[in-house]
């Protein structure tokens, strides 16, 4: 049975709902759907800087876009999928510097994340905040030694084994000196929910997962992990302004597909991707969650990816952190 174009696009919407999935530029759809897979829940930050552009990625590919949250196992599970799907441009994943640490994370990893992957398109980057719940605490130093002081061991939360959130705060853990226990989530959204309520002493998430609850009266913000102040919070001290010279630690967000994926096809979900991010009312709205809007060609992309895949070898080792 023929469906008209609307009726068409209405069923479409209805399934992906019934799924669980978000469909992009639907009302620019043309034959082709183009999955992209965010390996975490939803308020991850993958995913809210997916949806900042994912629209207007749509109109400039002439796709259906399709955002699938497929979290578990720190993001291997649905990065994994990916991995394993036809090299044809029509499944991608939105991959962030944690893609690189399960690599050292996971000893039985079901995939490897520079040989299987094609990098496609560079989106973003961002640094990371150290935050706690609001308390006497209220700079870095003095979270440390309280930490230090306490008779039982703090918990910090996280995205999830291996996630960045994870080894972010374990490597800023293992410079400090101080012992907590990791609470693992399934998203950054989940792990700092459970900063608010208290639940949890500690965790370090992206600027976009924080930037939100920067005058909440439930959180302290301690400090950014980058080289220099975030200008997203300009009133922020940097790690090692806190007293901890030389800790940085910061994301890259992209889209990656399977290896094997035609050099063409690369290049044009590229062309789309660059097109879009130069786009001022898409960098606003990056900005507005506390990232910087980038782009690269795939040579490029690719160039950053090898050194940041040894850069996370040494964050792994630094940190001490491990999946069982």
């Amino acid at each position: 049975m023929h469906l008209p174009s609307l009726t068409r696009r209405r069923v479409l919407a209805s399934t992906a709902l019934a799924w669980g999935v978000s469909l992009a530029g639907l009302a620019h759809a043309a034959d082709r759907t183009i999955h992209i897979v965010v390996p975490f829940g939803a308020g991850a930050v993958q995913d809210t800087v997916l949806r900042a552009f994912s629209n207007e990625l749509g109109q400039a590919l002439q796709a259906t876009i399709v955002i699938e949250n497929k979290p578990g196992a720190g993001g291997t599970l649905g990065t994994q999928g990916v991995a394993r799907s036809r090299p044809d441009g029509n499944t991608l994943v939105m991959a962030a510097a944690s893609h690189h640490f399960t690599g050292y994370m996971y000893p039985k990893l079901g995939f490897h994340p520079v040989n299987d992957f094609e990098p496609v398109a560079l989106v973003a980057s961002s640094g990371y905040v150290i935050a706690a719940p609001a308390g006497k605490e209220r700079t870095l130093a003095q979270w440390v030694a309280a930490a230090k002081a306490s008779p039982t061991p703090w918990n910090y939360a996280s995205a999830g084994n291996g996630s960045a959130s994870h080894l972010g705060m374990a490597s800023f853990l293992a410079q400090a000196g101080v012992e907590q226990q990791h609470i693992p989530y399934k998203s950054t959204g989940d792990a700092v929910r459970e900063l608010l309520a208290g639940r949890v002493q500690g965790v370090t998430a992206a600027t976009t997962g924080l930037i939100a609850f920067k005058d909440d009266p439930r959180v302290q913000l301690l400090a950014y992990t980058g080289p220099k102040r975030s200008p997203f919070l300009p009133d922020l001290p940097t790690v090692a302004e806190s007293g901890f010279a030389g800790f940085q630690f910061d994301t890259w967000y992209g889209l990656l597909a399977p290896a094997g994926t035609p050099a063409a096809e690369v290049r044009k979900i590229n062309a789309a991707v660059n097109k879009v991010m130069a786009d001022p009312v898409v960098q606003e709205r990056v900005r507005k969650l506390g990232a910087e809007a980038a782009t690269d060609t795939p040579a490029g992309f690719k160039q950053l990816l090898a050194k940041d895949w040894i850069n996370a070898g040494n964050v792994v080792r630094v940190s001490g952190a491990r999946v069982e």
